[in-house]
């Protein structure tokens, strides 16, 4: 990706600040198999990046590498311009304290109650008497529309509940950067949207910069700044959201022209049957593999359409 692809997409704002979060030429490896290559990605203040791509492509490794759970095999990642590789685990607990996070599962404490597990990064990492932390547990409660259900255990909740639980205690520490880790994985459609919107308003409320690692494309089309797409461990393109929804907007005389990078992300986009990233598993040779023969590719139709812009 070229110095000129890398910063397409940033506002005139963003073109005076600093980014909270800078991926340069980020690789990371697990024996022989090189998972990031070469990743390059700014994120800025106040804004919500969401970073996309198939299973396997390298966007869940990409964010815990973000975070320090992994360290790089090449390149750098800083955040509020300290190099994460560079520092200890004391200077790593500190980083962490500006950030929160929202894993896949929500990851709550089942022996405590909401309002134990939204407690618990205060009672560990700051010296607040214990009134003060019971008055911000109600705040953090409260944001994501939980107060009332602050005594109940998490096995006495919905899936939705859990995750709006799990936001509730990245918040904990007024952090400057929320991480969500498939935030919608798992929900309906309807507590989805709900929770898109709980994301939306925390960034307008709190200012807070978030990075959405998601392949759900409502979603991502619902909250997003600017979208960053991966594909085996490659940044294929970052840009502002417009980009990509007049990418996936397009007929298919014009996809023709495109090259196979853009094809294979509107593909992406779009959930369409047909395309490079069809074409690259029929190239495996999967039903030769699995019947012993050739099988005929059966016609390919839209299962459903994007139901939120």
């Amino acid at each position: 990706m070229s110095q000129d692809d890398l910063y397409h997409g940033r506002t005139e704002a963003q073109l005076s600040q600093e980014p909270v979060v800078r991926c340069r030429e980020v690789i990371k490896r697990f024996g022989d198999q090189t998972v990031l290559k070469g990743i390059n990605l700014e994120v800025y203040p106040g804004e919500t990046m969401v970073v996309m791509g198939g299973s396997g492509s390298g966007k869940s490794t990409l964010l815990r590498c973000m975070i320090g759970t992994h360290k790089v095999d090449g390149g750098t990642i800083e955040l509020f311009g300290q190099n994460m590789g560079e520092l200890d685990e004391d200077g790593l607990n500190d980083v962490r304290k500006k950030f929160g996070i929202l894993f896949q599962s929500g990851a709550l404490f089942n022996s405590m109650t909401l309002a134990e597990n939204v407690a618990l990064p205060l009672q560990e990492h700051t010296d607040l008497d214990q009134e003060i932390i019971d008055i911000q547990v109600k705040i953090k409660l409260e944001l994501v529309g939980l107060r009332e259900h602050a005594d109940k255990y998490p096995a006495q909740i919905s899936g939705g509940m859990k995750k709006r639980a799990g936001l509730a205690r990245a918040l904990a520490l007024d952090p400057k950067i929320l991480f969500y880790d498939e935030p919608s994985a798992g929900l309906d459609p309807v507590t989805s949207a709900q929770i898109d919107q709980l994301i939306i308003a925390l960034t307008k409320q709190l200012g807070v910069t978030s990075v959405v690692v998601t392949h759900e494309m409502d979603s991502a089309f619902t909250i997003a700044d600017r979208m960053a797409m991966l594909d085996r461990g490659r940044m294929l393109c970052v840009d502002k959201r417009e980009w990509f929804e007049h990418l996936r907007d397009l007929d298919d005389e014009a996809t023709a022209k495109l090259d196979e990078d853009r094809q294979l992300v509107r593909q992406f986009l779009r959930g369409a049957p047909d395309g490079p990233l069809a074409a690259r598993r029929d190239e495996q040779g999967y039903s030769e593999d699995l019947f012993g023969m050739t099988v005929d590719r059966v016609t390919r139709t839209p299962s459903v359409e994007p139901t939120r812009g």
